[in-house]
C-alpha cells in the first residue's frame, strides 16, 4: 500500500479481533515498502496495540513482510498474549475512545481538530480524529465533550 496516494484502513477496522490491527498492517507494508509518506510505524497508537498483544515492532514486521491479512491474522493470534474476548473487547472500545491525556496533549489535540473542522469539537478521541482526517465520516457525538 503506498500511503503516499491513500489513507490506512481506519482504526475502527478489525483482523484477529483487534480494532486498528489492519491499519497497523498497512502502515507496517508501506514503512518496509518505503512508501509510508507521512506515517509513522509504529506510531504511539501503534505501541498501545503491540504493548497489550506482547509484541515487539520489529517481530510484527518480521511477521507481516510479505503475508496476507489472514496470514498475519494467524500470526497475530498465536503470537499475542492470551486474553480473553471480553478483555479484547473491553481493550478494543478503550482504544477507540482514548483521547489526549495531558494538557500538552490536548493542546496539540484540539489545534489538529481545529486545523481540520473546528466546528467538531464532539471530537475527543484519537481514533475520531483520525477517521475525520482521513475523510471517513464521524457520527456527531452528543454534546461536546
Amino acid at each position: 500500500m503506498d500511503l503516499r496516494k491513500a489513507y490506512p484502513r481506519s482504526p475502527r477496522e478489525k483482523l484477529a479481533g483487534y480494532v486498528h490491527l489492519p491499519r497497523m498492517l498497512d502502515k507496517c507494508r508501506a514503512t518496509l515498502a518505503g512508501m509510508q509518506g507521512e506515517y509513522i510505524y509504529p506510531c504511539p497508537m501503534d505501541q498501545r496495540l503491540l504493548d497489550f498483544a506482547g509484541i515487539t515492532g520489529e517481530q510484527f514486521s518480521n511477521a507481516a513482510r510479505g503475508k496476507d491479512d489472514a496470514v498475519v491474522a494467524e500470526w497475530f493470534k498465536k503470537a499475542a498474549k492470551p486474553h480473553s474476548s471480553d478483555e479484547i473487547e473491553r481493550w478494543n472500545q478503550g482504544f477507540l475512545t482514548a483521547g489526549p491525556d495531558t494538557d500538552e496533549k490536548r493542546d496539540h489535540f484540539k489545534k489538529l481538530r481545529d486545523a481540520i473542522d473546528p466546528a467538531r469539537t464532539d471530537i475527543t478521541a484519537w481514533a475520531d480524529l483520525l477517521d475525520l482526517d482521513e475523510k471517513r465520516p464521524v457520527p456527531k457525538r452528543g454534546g461536546n465533550r
